[in-house]
């Protein structure tokens, strides 16, 4: 199961250099990123959303390889392959920009925005949908950053008992660990119900 995970920053760049290292670590394999998006509110003007998959340009690239081959293999038929490629290719392409365009794939898009709005001019947003992380090596990796914790789908009751033991140390590196623990604790309950 993932959680959501939304970070505030002080200044437009921060998320964006946050994303960028976090990249790093998830080809280390010390995270699972599902999806991220980045919000930047400018000083002035209106708030800039980012997503970290463009599904209107994967999807076209996935409309032109199966359109042209559905258009290669009907133009065999008429004896005009080139131009069943070509067709299909073109037509295919359309459409899987088109259906691209239309869907949504990991975090919700409305969540993002009503979010996104909230955030203080001059500051940044990273939305994160986290499988699983090495909580202490990524906030150690992270620390620089500054993160604050605006928004979590980690429970009340795992923030209660993860903040209790962890007292002393920031909130961005208790909700990392969060993620880690909620295992740990899942797995505790597990064996008392079991003695």
């Amino acid at each position: 199961m993932a959680d959501l995970v939304v970070l505030d920053f002080d200044g437009v760049d921060t998320a964006d250099a946050m994303l960028t290292k976090l990249r790093s670590l998830k080809k280390q394999e010390l995270i699972d990123l599902l999806d991220a998006c980045v919000v930047v509110h400018p000083e002035e003007g209106d708030i800039q959303i980012k997503q970290s998959v463009n599904m209107t340009a994967l999807g076209a690239s996935t409309g032109l390889t199966t359109g042209a081959l559905v258009g290669t293999l009907a133009g065999l038929l008429l004896l005009n392959p080139l131009a069943g490629l070509a067709l299909g290719g073109a037509a295919g392409a359309a459409m899987g920009a088109l259906n691209g365009r239309m869907s949504d794939f990991g975090i919700n898009d409305e969540f993002i925005r009503e979010l996104g709005a909230t955030i203080k001019p001059g500051t940044s947003a990273l939305f994160l949908l986290v499988a699983k992380a090495t909580p202490d090596k990524v906030i150690a990796e992270t620390r620089e950053f500054n993160p604050r914790i605006l928004k979590t789908s980690l429970s009340s009751e795992v923030l209660r008992r993860r903040g209790r033991t962890h007292r002393r140390q920031q909130d961005v590196p208790a909700a990392l660990r969060l993620l880690h623990h909620r295992e740990c604790l899942d797995l505790h309950s597990a064996d008392r119900n079991r003695l």
